[in-house]
């Protein structure tokens, strides 16, 4: 009976291969041949021994010879072909389920990767897949091949001298026993390695991708020992499985062998005695060994086989998560080509999923007109960026709704949605490639002098010329080796490119030099023009120029007006103010004194 881990990896397995389904026959056409040809060669050997050496005639042996030279030509040319196709299944379904999965997760809903971490889920992507093509391209190929060879060969040793055999069936049950024993311990040991190897994985991807606060904390020795023993518990796991799978084929082999032993005593008798020939000895030795060798690989097999039932579970396990965020099974609506930007938000309830018992929003309600720029202000932990979380249907709310247009954004395509928004955050994403490219990243068909336009309205255009290779350097992950303001600059002209009617803005609260927050404050107003503006204020110019302000605290609505009007109606925005934007009022003016000093 299969287990349900077996299960998952047949049907995986078949999914993927059954558009190649001429190729696996013609593998498998080969591989039958190739195993009949192997097969054939203990009659070759026969003739070898009964009609060329005993009969001592040259003609004989010369046919003899004749005979096993076609077998061994045959067997090379099925041979190539088996290797070529199988080998090309191997690699052609794992491209195809890398690129599936990633498909998957790419649209799954932000939610899923905050109970799953993204570099556990890249060691599934990458070390589980090289496993599974390890298996489809080589394992599965020598597990059918040698499961032919083993039942072939019993029915010619059977056909050759059923005495003799005899031997073999009773030493076959002690063969299977300990590949049924150890072979389960081998497919949970598996498991729990590739589990280990993910968690080693997981940690070179977490300590590289945040390299700089590492050093900048010297925390290489802690990370170096905390990783050692990541590794040593991925060895310790990796230990225990390659110990039980050494004993499975020293069994195997120990019992094959012996047996072989036995029926080489047992047959040189009936040799002497003259109830069978040399050549039929000799053919039955060869069959022998065929089984024997057979079974040894397959006990070596079938651990590999058991580590891809894990492995590919894994990827079954991805490939059956679902998004939260779906459009609607019936009654899609679809926006016109350009909206206005009208916003209604109607009392909303939130909580995240890793935190269900406390409300991110909580009754918030808004109404924003096409056109206007309004500005969230609140501490820490107010909810500003879970509103835009929510604009963006990356989340939707336990209570409430968002309308665009008067249309609510659930009756919406995601798609639909999101092409109206243009989003800059905090900390700016720039992914690995060239300046161009993340300029372009919301806008792939632009063509050079937009972009070009883009990077001038954005004040980028000088810093991006003075690059090694202007708009076409490569830029590292994350964009490392920009300073924060080149940052800011390259994500306003790819906001700009992108030309939709809703922007959302978190201004950066790092530490910018003047010249760069000087240069940004100027290419704002060119992204906000004409266009409904959520921004999460950290400045005062921002608010200053905001055509309302809203106040927020612990996911509610506190308060709605002017900078004038908030300053002296609401404690809450004075205490803010005061103790954020004096404070940069304050930053600023002892930096243009300086300047004039």
């Amino acid at each position: 009976m299969l287990s349900s881990r077996h299960r998952h990896a047949i049907r995986l397995t078949t999914h993927f291969v059954a558009p190649y389904r001429w190729q696996a026959l013609g593998a498998l056409l080969a591989l039958v041949v190739t195993a009949g040809i192997t097969l054939s060669m203990g009659q070759g050997i026969r003739l070898l021994v009964d009609k060329g050496f005993m009969t001592q005639s040259p003609e004989l042996l010369n046919q003899s010879i004749g005979f096993f030279l076609l077998l061994v030509l045959g067997l090379s040319v099925g041979t190539f072909v088996r290797f070529y196709l199988v080998s090309w299944i191997g690699e052609r379904v794992v491209a195809d389920i890398r690129r599936q999965v990633f498909n998957h997760l790419i649209g799954l809903h932000p939610g899923f990767y905050e109970n799953n971490r993204s570099s556990e889920i890249q060691s599934r992507l990458t070390t589980d897949t090289t496993l599974l093509q390890s298996v489809i391209g080589s394992s599965l190929s020598l597990f059918l091949r040698n499961s032919l060879m083993v039942l072939g060969g019993i029915v010619l040793l059977f056909v050759t001298n059923p005495k003799l055999t005899s031997i073999v069936v009773v030493a076959l049950p002690l063969v299977l026993a300990p590949i049924l024993i150890f072979g389960r311990r081998v497919r949970n040991l598996s498991r729990q390695s590739q589990d280990r190897i993910a968690d080693v994985g997981s940690y070179v991807a977490e300590a590289l991708g945040q390299i700089k606060t590492v050093q900048a904390y010297n925390h290489q020795q802690q990370d170096q020992q905390r990783f050692a023993q990541t590794v040593e518990d991925a060895f310790a796991t990796a230990r225990k499985r390659i110990f039980q799978r050494a004993w499975l084929i020293t069994l195997v082999i120990s019992l094959v062998l012996g047996a072989v032993g036995v029926m080489l005593w047992v047959g040189g008798m009936d040799v002497i005695a003259g109830r069978i020939t040399g050549g039929e000895l000799a053919a039955f030795v060869f069959y022998s060994l065929v089984v024997g060798g057979a079974f040894g690989t397959l006990s070596e097999v079938i651990g590999e086989l058991q580590q891809a039932a894990g492995a590919a579970q894994r990827i079954a396990e991805l490939l059956q998560s679902k998004s939260l965020v779906l459009p609607p099974s019936k009654g899609l609506q679809v926006l016109p080509a350009r909206v206005e930007g009208n916003l209604q938000v109607e009392n909303l309830y939130f909580s995240y999923p890793s935190r269900p018992e406390s409300y991110a929003l909580e009754g918030l309600s808004l109404s924003i007109k096409a056109g206007e720029t309004l500005a969230l202000v609140g501490p820490s932990g107010a909810g500003k960026s879970t509103l835009f979380d929510l604009l963006l249907r990356f989340y939707d709310p336990q209570q409430g709704r968002i309308l665009l247009e008067g249309v609510p954004i659930t009756r919406l395509d995601p798609h639909d949605l999101r092409r109206c928004f243009a989003m800059v955050a905090q900390t700016p994403a720039l992914f690995f490639g060239t300046v161009e490219d993340n300029i372009r990243y919301g806008n792939p068909q632009a063509s050079d002098a937009q972009v070009e336009a883009a990077a001038r309205i954005a004040h980028a255009h000088d810093f991006i010329l003075q690059m090694p290779e202007g708009y076409k350097t490569h830029l590292g992950d994350g964009g490392l080796g920009l300073s924060g303001g080149q940052r800011q600059r390259l994500a306003i002209a790819r906001a700009l490119l992108v030309d939709a009617p809703i922007l959302l803005l978190d201004e950066a609260t790092s530490a910018l030099d003047a010249q760069s927050e000087h240069l940004i404050q100027q290419a704002l107003p060119s992204l906000m023009h004409g266009r409904t503006t959520l921004v999460i204020a950290h400045r005062l110019a921002t608010v200053q120029n905001a055509d309302r302000i809203v106040v927020m605290d612990q996911g509610k609505l506190v308060a709605i007006g002017t900078h004038a009007q908030l300053i002296a109606s609401n404690p809450l925005y004075a205490r803010l103010a005061a103790l954020q934007f004096n404070v940069e009022m304050g930053g600023s003016a002892q930096s243009k004194s300086t300047e004039t000093l």
